[in-house]
């Protein structure tokens, strides 16, 4: 059973051009995917809405309409058994050579004023309403690490698809990874929208990041500091052997040559000498007997 485009942009059959406009504007703007981004209801609606305003305001096919010889999808009325022919692929694309010219109305017009962008209008009338679908913009916490080696994540949108999101090494925050296609659904046969994925890089424990380095506070024994060590330190790339030379002190930097974010970046390990926890007798025993027992750090000036 046919649908009636006067009912669908809720006007009376013997509506003028100027109010099937306005109903079509109100509508539009009520209904489109932009507005309600996630209601499939509204966004049927709106197909709907825009195939009656094209339809209604062509003045060639609104009067065949009238006469009963096309129903509202354009198909030709097999009026006297008639079921077709040349002019009812004309009909079905909403497309004339005549009237496409007369017509008052452009939609690209309407929707530049409703929301600042065009529909396609290139020559014919079959273009109008087509729409590019809407950009779906989801965020998505990553992992430290994950950040600055590359990883793979999955997403799950709200129309219930999931996306496989491949992170490259050393994205950074608030960084904004598109994927083509992967967005909203086109309006009356326009191009889907994207997929913006906003990157969220979760605080780490132990690195903080400054440009393409990385940076790293370790702690020390009194005894790995006075005598030196070797020992083992966690990268973002895995643990590697530190050496901590003799008589190293609390703020000492020491540099891990390419073990940060990609060839350029490198780890900063700032150490920090540590004291036992608690009181400790004998540490205490042996300062008392320390040769450089009067020795005290450089503090600045009061």
């Amino acid at each position: 059973m046919s649908w009636d485009p006067y009912a669908a942009l809720g006007v009376a059959r013997t509506a003028t051009q100027d109010e099937i406009r306005s109903a079509y504007r109100k509508l539009a703007k009520e209904l489109h995917p932009d507005v309600r981004p996630n209601d499939r209801t509204a966004g049927e609606r709106f197909k709907r809405v825009t195939a009656a305003f094209n339809l209604l305001s062509d003045t060639a096919l609104k009067s065949r309409f009238d006469r009963g010889e096309i129903d509202a999808d354009g198909n030709e009325k097999p009026l006297f058994g008639y079921r077709g022919g040349p002019g009812a692929a004309h009909a079905r694309g909403y497309s004339s050579s005549s009237s496409a010219a007369d017509s008052a109305f452009d939609l690209g017009d309407i929707f530049s004023d409703l929301f600042g962008s065009t529909a396609s209008a290139t020559g014919s009338r079959a273009s109008f309403g087509k729409m590019r679908g809407r950009d779906i913009r989801l965020p998505l916490e990553v992992d430290f690490v994950d950040a600055i080696r590359g990883a793979r994540r999955r997403v799950q949108l709200s129309d219930g698809r999931s996306l496989d999101v491949t992170i490259p090494p050393g994205v950074t925050e608030g960084q904004v990874l598109r994927l083509k296609s992967q967005g909203g659904p086109g309006v009356q046969g326009g191009p889907p929208g994207d997929a913006l994925v906003e990157l969220r890089i979760k605080a780490h424990h132990l690195f903080r990041r400054e440009g393409d380095d990385v940076h790293m506070d370790l702690q020390v024994s009194i005894t790995e500091a006075v005598e030196g060590a070797k020992i083992q330190v966690p990268t973002v790339s895995g643990p590697v052997t530190l050496t901590i030379p003799e008589g190293a002190n609390t703020g000492k930097v020491l540099r891990l040559k390419g073990r940060g974010v990609g060839e350029k970046g490198d780890q900063f390990v700032r150490l920090m000498v540590m004291l036992p926890d608690g009181p400790d007798d004998d540490l205490k025993k042996f300062l008392r007997k320390w040769a450089k027992r009067d020795y005290s750090p450089h503090r600045p000036p009061l």
